[in-house]
Protein backbone atom coordinates (compact mmCIF):
# COMPACT_ATOMS: atom_id res chain seq x y z
CA UNK A 1 0.00 0.00 0.00
CA UNK A 2 1.37 2.87 -1.13
CA UNK A 3 1.12 6.40 0.69
CA UNK A 4 1.96 9.85 -0.53
CA UNK A 5 4.77 11.76 0.64
CA UNK A 6 4.79 14.04 3.34
CA UNK A 7 4.42 17.84 3.23
CA UNK A 8 7.42 20.02 4.12
CA UNK A 9 4.38 21.71 6.65
CA UNK A 10 3.48 18.04 7.77
CA UNK A 11 7.15 17.15 8.32
CA UNK A 12 7.14 20.70 10.27
CA UNK A 13 4.23 19.85 12.50
CA UNK A 14 5.35 16.16 13.34
CA UNK A 15 8.76 17.42 14.19
CA UNK A 16 7.29 19.85 16.89
CA UNK A 17 4.92 17.69 18.20
CA UNK A 18 7.66 14.82 18.37
CA UNK A 19 9.93 17.48 20.16
CA UNK A 20 7.07 18.51 23.14
CA UNK A 21 6.43 15.04 23.37
CA UNK A 22 10.08 14.11 24.26
CA UNK A 23 10.13 16.98 26.94
CA UNK A 24 7.29 15.57 28.59
CA UNK A 25 8.53 12.30 28.44
CA UNK A 26 12.04 13.53 29.61
CA UNK A 27 10.30 15.49 32.48
CA UNK A 28 8.13 12.78 33.68
CA UNK A 29 11.29 10.88 34.24
CA UNK A 30 12.78 13.60 36.51
CA UNK A 31 9.38 13.72 38.52
CA UNK A 32 9.78 9.63 38.67
CA UNK A 33 13.19 10.17 40.11
CA UNK A 34 11.83 12.85 42.49
CA UNK A 35 9.09 10.87 44.01
CA UNK A 36 11.10 7.93 44.98
CA UNK A 37 14.22 9.63 46.26
CA UNK A 38 12.17 12.17 48.35
CA UNK A 39 10.10 8.98 50.46
CA UNK A 40 7.47 8.08 50.79
CA UNK A 41 6.60 7.83 47.57
CA UNK A 42 3.11 7.50 46.24
CA UNK A 43 2.74 4.42 44.72
CA UNK A 44 -0.34 5.05 42.95
CA UNK A 45 1.26 8.32 41.30
CA UNK A 46 4.23 6.95 40.35
CA UNK A 47 2.74 4.09 38.24
CA UNK A 48 0.56 6.64 36.88
CA UNK A 49 3.56 8.92 36.27
CA UNK A 50 5.26 5.72 34.52
CA UNK A 51 2.04 4.92 32.40
CA UNK A 52 1.90 8.08 30.86
CA UNK A 53 5.97 7.99 30.04
CA UNK A 54 5.24 4.42 28.40
CA UNK A 55 2.41 5.69 25.93
CA UNK A 56 4.58 9.15 25.27
CA UNK A 57 7.35 6.41 24.13
CA UNK A 58 4.70 4.34 21.96
CA UNK A 59 4.00 8.06 20.53
CA UNK A 60 7.15 9.08 20.37
CA UNK A 61 8.26 6.12 18.19
CA UNK A 62 5.22 6.21 16.02
CA UNK A 63 6.01 9.79 14.99
CA UNK A 64 9.40 9.09 14.14
CA UNK A 65 8.64 6.13 11.88
CA UNK A 66 6.31 8.48 10.28
CA UNK A 67 9.49 10.67 9.09
CA UNK A 68 11.32 7.85 8.19
CA UNK A 69 10.64 7.40 4.28
CA UNK A 70 9.46 4.18 3.15
CA UNK A 71 12.25 2.20 1.25
CA UNK A 72 10.98 0.31 -1.73
CA UNK A 73 11.62 -3.89 -1.49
Amino acid sequence: MATRPLSDEEIANIRAHLHELQIEHRDLDQVITHLIENPPPDELLVRRIKKRKLLLKDRIIQLEQMLVPDIPA
